[in-house]
């Protein structure tokens, strides 16, 4: 025999070895979804012509309730598989090398193993019953959602291009991010998260870490975020100000102390909705006195526009200087005396009695924010007192020039410029404020009278300041 007529034997046998090669599909439902696809003819008889399905690149068989993907190994050419929704209990596609998507969600998976696609690009495997991913040989994965699981760790550092990565419901303590700067969605909502770095990540649109245990989260560097989900954690603080397109906030249930939404954005806001954080009594905004009717909760009025005003909402009491030969303290509604700045030094009690010259301060603080008041006392043994100078600028201290009576000698005290010209009459325990006829005086020099009950007068001069 030649060697033409060899090679037209092996020919034939080879194209009808191909023709008459059958696959093993054991599942019904399987190889009713491949009849009606058209790469199996029927009646279900478990077999499937290998031929018709050597060459399939996207095979979409989700929700056929199929237990069993026997068969799919056949599928050699297949880039594109959608199983989802099915009662899978396993998968097996290591013979599927060629896959850049799989969607496997909605099935009772325990395990799965995609080190053999090195060109897989989407990979969806949410609610199932993974205990382990493993995504290390897989660099060109762009979109990871592995959520409703049981995992407990996940390693995407050698997922370079990852845009989508959501693993959300699971029990994940910790995550390293920082190799995925094109991550533009990221949802790791309902995990164990205490600390999560986002700085790498700058092309980041959308964060939701809802449900987690943080207590920090830095975004000053994703000036890209648009939606912005971080309710149930235990933040203390939150600064959105570099976030100049920020359009939906949702920052509920924390422990916020200071919350900053200033980012020139405020007009676009879609939804910013900071409830229950119980101790938060101001939020810095672009125009405090601006339209917040949509924002919640909608009662919330104490808006400003930096932090340090925060302290204005501290109810705290004020009590004016004092000059005398003796003082109590009265009864505090807000805050309790202090001798030093800051709730610092020695704690003063109402009822004690003052007896030497000193500053004292009233100091309040809640767990977010303090306020501070401070008055002087000042004391003599003189039946009276003459103050030096005043400074009426009606900044709430020295605004009027006013002689303290202690023993009531005065009787009259008038009051002249420095010419000699007549400008005030007082009563004891009565005040000038430093204007003649409506008009305000000028700094200077001004002389006073003091006529007692005995008859006796006595002169002398103080200073107005402006």
């Amino acid at each position: 025999m030649n060697i033409k007529v060899i090679l037209c034997v092996f020919c034939f046998l080879s194209l009808s070895y191909n023709s008459l090669s059958q696959t093993f599909v054991p599942d019904d439902n399987f190889e009713q979804s491949l009849i009606d696809l058209g790469y199996d003819s029927g009646p279900l008889d478990d077999m499937v012509p290998t031929a018709n399905i050597t060459a399939v690149t996207d095979l979409d068989i989700n929700t056929k309730n199929i237990a069993n993907l026997t068969g799919i190994e056949d599928f050699i050419n297949l880039q594109s598989l959608n199983c989802q929704d099915n009662l899978l209990t396993s998968l097996d596609i290591s013979n599927n090398t060629s896959l850049t998507q799989l969607f496997c969600s909605g099935n009772n998976l325990t395990t799965i193993d995609v080190s053999m696609l090195p060109d897989l690009q989407i990979f969806w495997c949410l609610n199932n019953k993974l205990t382990n991913i493993n995504v290390v040989n897989n660099p060109k994965l762009i979109s990871l959602v592995c959520g409703n699981n049981l995992l407990t760790s996940l390693d995407v550092s050698n997922n370079t291009s990852l845009n989508v990565l959501s693993f959300e419901d699971n029990q994940i303590s910790t995550i390293d991010i920082s190799n995925n700067s094109t991550l533009s969605f990221l949802s790791c909502r309902n995990n164990l998260l205490t600390n999560l770095d986002v700085t790498k990540n700058t092309n980041l649109s959308t964060l939701n870490c809802n449900t987690n245990q943080l207590t920090v989260l830095d975004i000053s560097k994703n000036n890209k975020l648009i939606e912005l989900y971080t309710q149930f954690n235990a933040l203390t603080a939150l600064d959105l100000s570099q976030n100049p397109i920020l359009t939906d906030i949702y920052c509920g249930y924390n422990n916020l102390c200071s919350l900053n939404v200033k980012n020139g954005n405020n007009a676009n806001f879609s939804a910013f909705d900071f409830i229950n954080n119980t101790n938060l009594n101001c939020v810095v905004v672009d125009n405090p006195s601006g339209n917040h009717t949509t924002w919640s909760p909608s009662s919330f009025s104490n808006y400003v526009t930096s932090q340090s005003d925060c302290s204005a909402f501290v109810a705290i009491d004020t009590l004016s200087d004092v000059i005398t030969n003796s003082f109590t303290l009265p009864i505090l509604t807000y805050g309790n005396y202090y001798t030093a700045t800051g709730g610092n030094g020695s704690l003063l009690n109402a009822g004690d009695v003052i007896t030497t010259s000193q500053t004292i301060y009233i100091y309040n603080e809640t767990v977010c924010n303090s306020n501070e008041t401070s008055f002087n006392v000042f004391i003599t043994n003189n039946d009276y007192y003459i103050p030096k100078y005043f400074t009426p600028n009606n900044d709430g201290t020295h605004d009027v020039w006013m002689v303290n009576d202690f023993e009531n000698t005065i009787k009259s005290i008038e009051i002249f410029d420095r010419y000699g010209k007549f400008l005030k009459y007082l009563q004891p325990h009565t005040s000038w404020n430093g204007t003649f006829n409506g008009n305000l005086m000028e700094s200077n020099d001004y002389w006073y009278m003091i006529t007692f009950k005995t008859g006796e007068t006595l002169r002398g001069h103080f200073t107005l300041k402006r």
